[in-house]
């Protein structure tokens, strides 16, 4: 409840205004928790490797670089492909974000997708009616 003072010098309580201000800041919440924007871990690899993706806008889209990798034991490894980018015009569609994807398996560009469920993202790349994805999980 919040108290402000009247003219009178007494306290208005106005649980209204506070109950307003507590449903925006949950409807922010919900919308911010289906946001792809943040680090992520990918899948491992066929050699059991896995890399930390960072994802932020980039002008009105959401796109996703490669900042590290990891080998097998976890150990930070040098990668080709640290630092390129992974996804980009990543914007809004039904229930995920659609743009570009660059697979460096296939070292090929693709027609993508991302979809947030919790702490969980589904990555997913088609050629034509062939698709392929991935499920990554939120670092922070």
């Amino acid at each position: 409840m919040i108290a402000i003072l009247n003219a009178s010098g007494g306290v208005t309580p106005r649980l209204g205004t506070a109950l307003l201000g507590g449903a925006l800041a949950l409807w922010a919440g919900a919308v911010q928790a289906g946001s792809p924007v943040g680090t992520w871990k990918t899948q491992p690899d066929k050699k059991g490797q896995t890399a930390y993706v960072v994802a932020k806008p980039c002008g009105n889209a959401v796109c996703g670089t490669m900042i590290r990798a990891f080998d097998q034991q976890g150990n930070e490894i040098d990668h080709p492909n640290v630092g390129k980018r992974l996804f980009w015009d990543m914007v809004p569609q039904g229930d995920g974000f659609a743009g570009r994807a660059y697979v460096p398996a296939h070292k090929r560009e693709y027609d993508g997708t991302l979809k947030v469920s919790g702490q969980t993202m589904t990555v997913k790349g088609c050629l034509g009616l062939v698709c392929q994805s991935q499920t990554w999980s939120r670092v922070d």
